[in-house]
């Protein structure tokens, strides 16, 4: 098997080097697609001779479709920048490619990172992920946010040993950042399907949201970064919903 990997970016200069390593052992081809990025992020790509196709970012679904359409391979693996491969899931990926037994797909446990601490509730593991599928089969939905690759029952799956690391942020404030981002991009979307939005639904979320990342979840038992995560997952459904009734009312006035 062939493999190529592919990674999207925006101005990713903090993480972009780590990815990069990360798959050296692994990647018969790289291929970043930026979206224009005002920092080194391109600069270091250069450096790992890593060929860059800058892309204007219309959702992260048809930006990942895209990205995968470059790839001279029919295999995938696609990352974002500031995903590694961990050792475990490099020697996994690694067996893979010399198995004669070819699936369409394959999954892996994803360990997300908070201001360098691993969480391991929230909801935030195993948090199993499909990153690696052949082209000719498989590719991502169009979703701007929350985007999958999509899989019917009829694909075969093999799941890899190891952890795809994820270092969602370096601060609280800037989970929040992300979070308010992602609430703007649902927000579009809840928007666009026209259902009437009641003045206490972005409150209802806000308390649904906390609830079930803190308490069903076991946040708790994070610590400080869970009651923190909760809340800025909360926060960010608030703002989904408050911003989505903004745009329908303005609609239909």
């Amino acid at each position: 098997m062939k493999l190529t990997v592919v990674i999207i970016t925006y101005n990713e200069e903090r993480n972009i080097e780590r990815c990069l390593k990360s798959i050296v052992d692994v990647a018969d081809e790289v291929i970043v697609v930026d979206s224009f990025s005002t920092d080194e992020t391109i600069t270091i790509c250069k450096k790992y001779n890593v060929p860059v196709v800058q892309r204007k970012f219309d959702g992260y679904g048809n930006q990942k479709q895209f990205a995968t359409e470059q790839a001279n391979f029919d295999y995938v693996l696609s990352l974002d920048a500031d995903e590694e491969l961990s050792m475990k899931l490099k020697e996994s990926i690694l067996a893979a490619k010399e198995d004669s037994s070819e699936y369409d797909c394959y999954s892996f446990n994803r360990r997300n990172f908070c201001c360098n601490k691993a969480i391991r509730f929230c909801g935030w593991y195993p948090d199993k992920q499909i990153r690696m599928f052949n082209k000719q089969i498989l590719n991502w939905n169009d979703r701007s946010v929350h985007e999958l690759i999509e899989v019917s029952n009829k694909q075969t799956i093999f799941h890899l040993s190891g952890d795809l690391n994820h270092y969602t942020c370096s601060s609280i404030g800037e989970q929040q950042e992300k979070g308010e981002k992602y609430a703007r991009i649902s927000a579009d979307i809840v928007a666009k399907k026209g259902k009437s939005i009641s003045c206490v639904t972005p409150s209802v979320k806000y308390c649904f949201v906390f609830f079930k990342i803190y308490v069903v979840k076991l946040g708790f038992l994070d610590g400080y970064y869970g009651f923190e995560i909760s809340r800025n997952s909360a926060k960010s459904s608030f703002y989904k919903y408050a911003l989505a009734r903004k745009v329908i009312r303005e609609s239909c006035s």
